[in-house]
């Protein structure tokens, strides 16, 4: 699918007349918002977004798509924010601009040669540190962290690890994803420090001691990709688990209440979404993943409404990784999850 260049974005029927803030020629920012350009410029903020362009593979490709289209997410996420006219979401009557200020951060500081070549566990440090330090800011004056990204750890270690650390108390995690994430070390680097695509998860829970799976809620993976024991082991631990077969019979209310869990006894919630979730069951092909698609996925509606929830319920992180590419339409799901999580957030604090 090939994704229109600026110049056709811009002149949308729906944008051609709006003026919005810029971060680069080709990049504004996430819903026209102020662009925040040092931690002072975040001081008021209740939303700090953050792009987090990072893709672990050593070759052009990534999952048999190309790497160019995986990096471009968080670019292209603010490219297809700018049409809609307002923070105005009509399903609840509710302009979210109206009770939150939100900031755009730009992009953390990967450095260049960590998306190029072998990967380098120096260079993936680095990366997820330039993305740690963003969210830090943000954490550090009371603002919920979006980071928009694409893999680990820079878009889901780097945030609950900061989350963490600001946090006295447990934290609860609720993960929508096709794959676990709990490999015991991360294939692509044999690194015990790196929190990989296969094993963030699993590192998140040996490197911090506030985070449990007795608090995980994992939602969307399914079929025949993973090893029994290591699943298992997890949901011994007090994981609660909603395979893709699950959200389908039980439904999402169901799978709404059972959120519940990510919140017993703990005091801040990280909110992880894998878009790889969506399998074929978005408004895009599920092919468009390459080799993450898989059947029985989550629909837009599901994801949308369980960040919703989440936004009610209360969340004090919140990232994307593998969103899926070229489709303009993907990207636009992304800025609803993010405005109808930001609605729930509006409606918690008396909105309504």
């Amino acid at each position: 699918m090939s994704y229109p260049d600026w110049t056709e974005v811009r002149g949308s029927m729906w944008a051609a007349e709006l003026d919005f803030p810029m971060i680069d020629g080709e990049t504004p920012t996430f819903m026209g918002q102020p662009h925040a350009r040092t931690k002072a410029d975040l001081e008021g903020a209740d939303v700090v977004i953050i792009g987090s362009p990072y893709v672990s593979s050593s070759s052009d490709e990534w999952a048999g798509v190309s790497k160019a289209d995986w990096l471009a997410a968080p670019q292209r996420v603010r490219q297809q924010s700018i049409r809609y006219k307002s923070g105005y979401v009509q399903d609840f009557r509710l302009n979210v601009f109206d009770h939150l200020k939100m900031v755009d951060y730009g992009d953390a500081d990967i450095p260049p040669e960590a998306n190029v070549g072998k990967l380098d566990p120096e260079l993936i440090l680095q990366a997820q540190a330039a993305v740690e330090a963003k969210v830090n800011d943000a954490l550090d004056v009371r603002a919920l962290p979006v980071v928009i990204g694409q893999n680990s750890p820079c878009s889901s270690y780097a945030i609950a690890k900061c989350v963490a650390e600001h946090t006295d108390g447990d934290v609860g995690i609720v993960s929508l994803d096709t794959h676990w994430d709990i490999f015991r070390e991360c294939p692509q680097t044999n690194d015990p420090r790196i929190a990989g695509g296969f094993c963030w998860l699993y590192k998140t829970m040996e490197f911090h001691d506030n985070i449990h799976a007795r608090n995980l809620v994992e939602i969307g993976p399914r079929g025949m990709l993973e090893a029994s024991d290591v699943v298992e082991e997890v949901i011994e631990r007090g994981a609660l688990f909603y395979s893709g077969w699950d959200v389908q019979r039980q439904g999402i209310e169901a799978v709404c209440k059972g959120l519940d869990h990510a919140y017993n006894g703990t005091k801040a919630v990280y909110g992880h979404f894998d878009m790889d979730v969506l399998g074929g069951a978005g408004p895009a092909p599920g092919d468009i993943l390459g080799e993450l698609a898989e059947p029985i996925g989550m629909s837009d509606y599901e994801c949308i409404r369980i960040a919703h929830e989440l936004g009610l319920r209360g969340c004090d992180g919140f990232s994307f990784i593998c969103i899926p590419p070229g489709s303009p339409v993907m990207y636009r799901v992304i800025v609803y999850i993010i405005m109808y999580l930001l609605a729930g957030k509006c409606i918690r604090q008396g909105a309504q």
